[in-house]
């Protein structure tokens, strides 16, 4: 058994996959310790994990309630801003769990454990979400500000590429990163999303070659494990409303814009008057829905079933969507890559509507595929009914669907392949010098927070 400290920074959508990966080593018999954001705990014992939050709750919802961290001109430096305070805590604590049986498991953001990886030799595997962020000259991101057009020769899209590197990445994230490097006696870090945080023992890609074709730039070594298909399903309370209005008819439209920060009420008016004009059914997960009553739905309480069954759209504030997108007919959302994944693995038609970060790269792939249409914001009800009528009226975009659904249900699941990924390099790092501060640390009772 080896202890795997696996450490995700970001949103449901970095955290998830994680979790997946998590629950397939402790199912291989490895010690999982899940270092995160507060409110993602509940998730991480749920799997039997030991936790370790990463900063406090009110500061994770205080970042996610920021609307600078939603919009593509502010998104990256108001991000790092957040991330920046806990370079140093996060360090302290790795290095405070970190035994000479440990391989660390990090996300983007997780600069603290790639600088264990640097400093003490500590087995890193660095995980990549989502192609977005691996910065290749021959195939650039797709990005509303910075896009380099793909039809540029090589050597300058890589000299573009490089000046991003220098000016936008280096310059906001390089002076607080190098401050704490020169604490720790390392020399500055340059190209740091295009080469440093890449870990030199492994880069875990979470998605398939399909989807994203590796680049000869892309760094090495790697291993595309294919989408990691996991959603928190722990059990949900009963809702006989969602269950009628479910089987009362028409297969209905999800529509959902994840963590995103958006206008709620303009969004489901929206919503709401598309249904209207196309004729369709939908059930839009939004924070504004009301609770579902749990004590009458275990009671036998139907009458509000029936009434929802014949309503136009149903809210609710979640539902696991591996669970409810099959029983679906198309998803309306913004754009992240863990939603899209399981939405090919449901065989259902995509109308993606991209806020900031990933999300336009992913929608530009997603698009190619043949699987979806791209609908910029903001949401116009006309526009979405003709994008759902576009979708849902395909014959080409059905069938590519379908072969997307069949190659995912055919193929090895995403969380294994990295968890076997992972087992590879246990065993194989070798200390550079012994963690100095290393000490003994029982995590239920560590109170530990970045």
């Amino acid at each position: 058994m080896t202890r795997v400290i696996i450490t995700a920074i970001g949103s449901a959508g970095d955290v998830h996959p994680l979790l997946g990966i998590g629950a397939a080593l402790a199912a291989r018999g490895h010690e999982i310790v899940f270092c995160t954001h507060p409110p993602f705990a509940e998730a991480a014992t749920r799997q039997g994990f030991a936790f370790v939050p990463i900063g406090t709750a009110a500061d994770y919802e205080a970042a996610m309630a920021n609307p600078a961290l939603w919009h593509p001109r502010t998104s990256f430096r108001t991000l790092w801003a957040v991330i920046a305070p806990t370079l140093r805590p996060h360090f302290d604590t790795l290095a405070a769990l970190v035994d000479n049986d440990t391989v660390l498991v990090g996300t983007l953001w997780a600069f603290s454990a790639r600088l264990m990886q640097e400093l003490y030799g500590v087995p890193f595997v660095s995980v990549q979400v989502s192609p977005s962020t691996l910065l290749s000259a021959h195939a650039p991101p797709t990005h509303p500000r910075l896009t380099i057009p793909r039809g540029l020769p090589l050597a300058v899209k890589t000299a573009l590429m490089r000046l991003i590197e220098r000016q936008a990445l280096d310059k906001v994230c390089g002076p607080a990163l190098n401050a704490l490097r020169a604490e720790l006696t390392l020399a500055p870090a340059r190209r740091i999303f295009g080469k440093w945080l890449h870990s030199t023992d492994g880069v875990l890609c979470l998605f398939p070659e399909w989807f994203a074709q590796a680049q000869p730039d892309w760094p090495a070594p790697r291993c595309l494990s294919g989408f990691p298909l996991f959603n928190d399903t722990g059990a949900p309370a009963p809702d006989p409303q969602l269950d009628a209005f479910l089987t009362a008819g028409e297969r209905p439209v999800v529509f959902t814009a994840g963590s995103t920060l958006i206008d709620q009420d303009r969004y489901a008016n929206a919503v709401s008057a598309a249904l209207m004009e196309s004729g369709l059914r939908g059930i839009l997960l939004t924070p504004d829905a009301p609770p579902v009553d749990a004590a009458a739905a275990q009671a036998g309480v139907r009458a509000d079933a029936r009434a929802d069954a014949q309503g136009v759209l149903l809210k609710r504030r979640y539902v696991p969507l591996q669970k409810l997108l099959p029983r679906c007919r198309a998803l309306v959302y913004h754009g992240g890559i863990g939603t899209a994944a399981l939405a090919y693995a449901a065989g259902i038609p995509q109308v993606l509507t991209p806020f900031a970060h990933d999300q336009f790269d992913n929608t530009q792939r997603v698009v190619a595929s043949g699987c979806g249409v791209r609908l910029d914001r903001p949401l116009q009800p006309q526009a979405l009914a003709r994008a759902l009528k576009q979708v849902l009226g395909s014959p080409s975009i059905a069938t590519q669907c379908g072969r997307m659904q069949d190659r995912l249900a055919t193929s090895t699941d995403g969380c294994e392949a990295a968890a076997r990924y992972i087992e590879g390099l246990m065993g194989t790092g070798v200390r550079t010098q012994t963690v100095g501060h290393t000490f003994s640390l029982a995590l239920a009772d560590s109170g530990h927070s970045l």
